[in-house]
């Protein structure tokens, strides 16, 4: 009996006059191949048809054969008759591996200057020069400080600002990356399963019911405690016997936002003026009440989260291969799912603790870095984390001094430029599909 792996070794080509082991295979003797051993012992047995020409083409010699001095070396095989090319996928991943390290340097370059540029930018300004200057003097590398209202300004306004969009921005960009490798779809978002509706819950009761049991802290506790709530609550309820499927899944997650709506709206109708006031203004997402509390209170969440998040980057690159072949390759599929769907509750409960509602981030950042590299999720999900930091500085900036001496609602902001993005990618989508089924 044959084995498949030896058909190309044991049947010969028809009509080419080889021996079936071919060069270098079974009975060939080293240094020289069949064909020229039987050729050899043709001429010394008959010398007078040793000048004759030969029945079979000539072939260029194999890696064992060495060519006489001065004979001309012949052409090699036909096309199609040879053996296959190597593949050229190494050296794609290599060009794929530069452009993502230098994607990653871009990125950290861009984030290190908006940041500077967004410390001293405002209606006090400061030179660039005079916050390195300061930011030196305050690590004791020499440098010099600045007066006292330009260090109050940097040190508590500024920098727990930048520092608080640097941290949101890299728990939402991650968190998104991340569902939408774990539902397998580019338009998926953490706000798919009800996590920012749940949080927003939290931090609207806090407000309407004038919950104080935690001081300042009570709003940031409680929309981080609600939003950890329902993500739990949603996978609980779409669990059917033992499995979740991503369908279902996301329709629970549409029902509990809508639940969720809800219940803001009555909380809203329930509260006076000055509450309402202050529901609004959380909803809409700024960061115009940032301090280094709610940047200590945001900072053990985001920095668990994205540490742990590039760890499960080759498993999601298996599960994009669909749920069975991930599973034959050894992949606990719900397993993943579950603890996935941790990291980004934990991501971006914290982010709409401190910030409020921003929304598109985690839309628009993954799609952005998959349309510059490719699908890949060990770039995607760092990737992810670096650009959304790099949005939100940005946008923040934006905030603060495109309607000058007012300041823009952030989640505003992003919702028009992400909007229109989103619209372009179902138009851009439906086109390459042909049109939805």
């Amino acid at each position: 009996m044959t084995l498949p792996h030896d058909a190309e070794t044991v049947a010969p080509e028809s009509g080419s006059g080889r021996s079936p082991a071919g060069p270098g295979g079974a009975g060939s003797v080293p240094g020289r191949s069949p064909q020229g051993a039987e050729r050899t012992a043709a001429a010394l047995a008959d010398p007078e048809n040793r000048s004759a020409p030969e029945e079979t083409p000539r072939r260029a010699p194999g890696p064992t054969e060495a060519t006489a001095p001065g004979e001309a070396t012949a052409p090699t095989e036909a096309p199609g008759t040879g053996p296959t090319p190597e593949p050229a996928k190494p050296a794609a991943g290599v060009r794929r591996g530069r452009k993502a390290l230098w994607l990653t340097l871009a990125l950290l370059t861009t984030l290190l200057l908006l940041a500077l540029i967004s410390a001293g930018t405002g209606a006090y300004r400061i030179p660039t020069a005079d916050v390195l200057a300061s930011a030196q003097y305050r690590l004791g590398l020499g440098g010099a400080p600045l007066d006292r209202v330009g260090e109050s300004v940097l040190w508590n306004v500024r920098l727990p600002r930048v520092v608080l969009a640097l941290l949101v921005g890299a728990g939402l960009g991650c968190a998104g990356a991340l569902m939408q490798g774990v539902f397998g779809n580019p338009l998926a978002e953490p706000g798919v399963i009800g996590i920012s509706a749940g949080a927003a819950v939290g931090a609207v009761a806090a407000i309407g019911l004038g919950l104080s049991f935690f001081g300042n802290w009570t709003i940031t506790v409680c929309a981080f405690v609600a939003g950890l709530i329902t993500v739990s609550s949603v996978y609980l309820l779409s669990r059917n016997g033992g499995k979740t499927e991503v369908v279902t899944l996301i329709l629970t997650g549409i029902a509990v936002n809508a639940f969720a709506g809800a219940l803001i709206g009555l909380f809203v109708f329930f509260a006076d003026s000055g509450q309402v006031n202050q529901i609004t203004f959380w909803q809409l997402g700024s960061l115009a009440q940032a301090t280094w509390p709610k940047v200590l209170a945001v900072l053990p969440c985001a920095v668990a989260g994205l540490l742990v998040a590039p760890f499960y980057a080759r498993r999601l690159d298996l599960l994009a291969l669909g749920e069975r072949p991930a599973r034959h390759l050894g992949i606990d599929v719900e397993r993943l799912r579950l603890a996935l769907i941790l990291v980004v509750a934990l991501l971006t409960a914290a982010a709409v603790a401190v910030a409020g509602v921003i929304t598109f981030i985690g839309l628009l950042v993954p799609h952005l870095l998959r349309m510059a590299n490719g699908p890949g999720h060990r770039f995607l999900v760092p990737g992810s984390a670096l650009a959304g930091a790099v949005v939100l500085v940005a946008g923040d900036l934006a905030a603060r001094t495109l309607a000058q001496p007012a300041e823009l609602p952030l989640g505003v902001l992003t919702a028009l430029i992400g909007s229109p993005f989103f619209f372009w990618l179902l138009r851009r989508t439906r086109r390459k599909q042909g049109g939805w089924a």
